[in-house]
């Protein structure tokens, strides 16, 4: 049975009955981040910041938001934007962070694939924060979906209908994602629970194991270093901070953390206030109207490169419909960052600049994505639609031939 004594504060009761001292310990005065870290670290803090910004100006939209097809647009557009005091600003605050929140996990996830973050005991981190950008994906998508407008009407229409492709139940379970055979009512009823309660509940109990899952292998450093974090922590506590190859998360990690989320913010807030548009489709402003096709339906522009791939393939090969080619490619595509630990099996743990042919493949990726990206808003037909053939055929040969292949040579090597 637990001692208990008079307190001599608030903090020591609570310190009796609930190890408050202990768990601050625990999750964060001894929590030991690597000292050769940069800014680039900081994007963890960052994405847990848009996240609240969302999670908040989610409850106060949601107070005047009706999830129904002939009061959803102007739920949106008229009582929020123009009747509802800072109505406005909530929504430019939730459209920017929901679109700016993809920008930075594009950031983290290439900053994990320079440094080798997913190698040596780290692959849980890896796998739980890719889990987290699927999570994230379907939260926007089924947000995008809520003002009812003729881009979220039809892009709806478009991707619940690639379900359709799935052997055996795909027409069943389109009508069962659907609520109905075409997009309507009962599709944005389901939409709307999934984007306010189911997905952020997952989300979070996400989160939880991609924190969790950071304390024992702990965080990555710059050169990749294997740090003995038990020793180090002994050192800085002794009071030989200089020597010490750790920190403390708290003050010394987030303390610089705080000051990146303060410069960030300011980007933040000229983007809510003046360039807020990049975040909300122009087309989107038009109500949906089922028989009015937009002459070019795209998604936003963090799923364009997926989209590109989807579309890339307009010719049948080996007596496969490009259609279903286009699909199985769309479906890699959304797996491969996740596999990335499996297809990686180098021996050799260190940042692409010390791993020459590493190196190469990560920045031919990274052009490859952006190339993707923009090819994905443009209209198909002509060339446009050979060099979407050609990035997209390249980023099937890096994961599937290229990066094996360096994983082969490292070993020999090694």
């Amino acid at each position: 049975m637990a001692q208990i004594h008079k307190s001599t504060g608030v903090i020591d009761w609570l310190d009796q009955r609930l190890a408050v001292t202990k768990l601050m310990k625990v999750l964060v005065s001894e929590y030991w981040i690597p000292k050769n870290i940069n800014f680039l670290w900081a994007m963890g803090v960052i994405l847990t910041t848009l996240f609240m910004l969302l999670v908040i100006t989610g409850f106060l939209l949601l107070m005047y938001y009706k999830p129904d097809v002939n009061l959803a647009f102007d739920s949106v557009n008229k009582t929020i934007m123009q009747e509802v005091e800072y109505g406005w600003l909530w929504r430019h605050i939730h459209a920017v962070s929901a679109s700016v929140i993809f920008l930075i996990m594009y950031i983290h996830l290439l900053t994990g694939l320079y440094y080798g973050s997913y190698k040596k005991g780290r692959e849980i981190i890896w796998i739980s924060g890719m889990v987290l950008f699927i999570c994230f994906s379907a939260e926007a998508f089924s947000g995008y979906m809520l003002p009812w407008g003729q881009m979220s009407y039809w892009a709806a229409t478009v991707i619940t209908q690639l379900f359709g492709a799935i052997p055996v139940i795909g027409p069943d379970l389109v009508e069962w994602i659907r609520g109905d055979y075409a997009v309507g009512d009962a599709t944005l009823t389901r939409f709307f629970m999934l984007h306010v309660c189911l997905l952020p509940l997952v989300t979070i109990a996400v989160l939880v194991i991609h924190f969790y899952s950071l304390r024992i292998p702990h965080v990555n450093n710059e050169t990749s270093e294997e740090i003995d974090f038990e020793v180090e922590a002994e050192i800085y506590l002794k009071g030989d901070k200089a020597k010490s190859k750790v920190i403390p998360f708290w003050p010394g990690f987030l303390a610089k953390d705080f000051m990146y989320v303060g410069f960030f913010m300011i980007f933040f807030m000229y983007l809510v206030c003046f360039n807020y548009g990049f975040a909300m489709d122009p087309i989107n402003f038009e109500p949906a109207n089922p028989l009015k096709t937009p002459p070019h339906i795209y998604p936003e522009w963090y799923f364009l490169w997926q989209y590109e791939i989807l579309r890339g393939f307009f010719f049948d090969i080996f007596g496969i419909t490009a259609s279903n080619i286009g699909l199985i490619s769309f479906a890699f595509a959304g797996a491969a960052f996740m596999i990335i630990p499996l297809l990686d099996q180098s021996p050799v743990v260190a940042p692409a600049h010390k791993r020459p042919l590493f190196f190469i493949w990560f920045w031919l990726l990274v052009i490859d994505l952006i190339a993707l990206s923009i090819l994905g808003k443009v209209p198909t037909g002509g060339i446009m639609d050979w060099l979407g053939f050609g990035f997209s055929v390249l980023f099937l040969f890096l994961f599937i031939v290229m990066l094996p292949a360096i994983s082969i040579i490292e070993k020999r090597r090694g």
